[in-house]
């Protein structure tokens, strides 16, 4: 088997895991920067090019695509797939999950509980959207924000009103949220492979703090999901398309509520809170899915997710 991981960064923690894990079924594996691929398009044939060589065709991706190089990256995935490469999470999955309102609509349209949101223009009445939105206290949040960076929380109807007005005097896109006080800063992130869950985690966010993110200094403990947050969990994503996601949802009185579904989670935090190999089970989901090349034998996989 054929394996390349679209990273760009070989020394992060999931990169190195996930290279591990292939390694350990005697996979050729190979870390590739996707931002030093460059594609060639001609009548009936699709090329990838590698730090000036040719790249020659592998049997599976795994896409590590940063937030900040979507489109970019979905375009190189996308011509893997064009080339009869499987891939883990599809480019269109991928693009999908990056966009937080796009996601949300997708997510409310399959059924998928949520905090309320409410999104508008810079030319809508603050006030009109503070009272959509259920009155303060409300969470802001920046679309572009990623790891709980542009996240805001504001207890009170005139500091709504306030950060929203600048905001949109800045010609920022935001989503309004409702607040859920009930998870009292943790939330839950469980990891999906193939629609299973295969392992999941509590994350609580640092004192005084109610972003949950350990980018933003929180803490993380394995945790056991009931059923409800079993089943949200996998409607989540397979509502979103990815064969391989961390969904982060927040317990409420009306139960878990999906915040997001990220197309490349971490695996650090997990797999130390739970013991679990996580990098481990993403192997497996590839090899049920993909039948390695031979001379003599063409590529045959399960084609989920593949479109221009």
């Amino acid at each position: 088997m054929i394996v390349y991981i679209l990273s760009r960064n070989a020394k992060l923690y999931s990169t190195a895991r996930l290279v591990e894990a292939a390694q350990e079924r005697n996979w050729d594996v190979r870390v590739i920067d996707y931002l030093k691929c460059t594609i060639e398009i001609m009548k009936g044939e699709l090329v990838i090019n590698y730090l000036g060589k040719v790249l020659p065709t592998p049997d599976a991706i795994i896409p590590r695509i940063g937030a900040s190089r979507t489109f970019y990256g979905t375009a190189m995935v996308r011509h893997f797939e064009m080339m009869d490469v499987f891939s883990t999470s599809g480019n269109l999955a991928i693009a999908r999950s990056r966009d937080k309102l796009r996601s949300l609509q997708v997510l409310s349209k399959n059924d998928v509980d949520m905090p309320k949101t409410v999104f508008a223009s810079n030319k809508s009445s603050a006030k009109d959207v503070i009272a959509l939105s259920g009155g303060a206290p409300l969470v802001l949040k920046i679309l572009e924000g990623t790891q709980g960076v542009g996240v805001v929380l504001v207890d009170s109807e005139k500091a709504a009103k306030s950060v929203l007005d600048a905001f949109y005097g800045m010609d920022v896109n935001l989503l309004v949220q409702e607040f859920i006080e009930e998870a009292g800063g943790a939330d839950i992130r469980a990891l999906v492979v193939g629609g299973e869950v295969v392992g999941a985690m509590k994350r609580q966010g640092a004192e005084g703090d109610f972003r949950s993110n350990l980018h933003q200094g929180g803490s993380a403990t394995a945790y056991k999901l009931n059923r409800k947050e079993k089943s949200t969990a996998q409607a989540a994503a397979k509502a979103m398309g990815l064969g391989f996601c961390g969904v982060d949802m927040i317990p409420s009185s009306r139960g878990p509520l999906v915040m997001e579904v990220n197309s490349s989670p971490g695996l650090e935090g997990i797999e130390k809170s739970t013991k679990l190999d996580i990098a481990g089970k993403l192997m497996d989901y590839i090899e049920k899915n993909v039948t390695p090349t031979t001379p003599n034998k063409k590529r045959k996989i399960k084609r989920d997710n593949i479109g221009a």
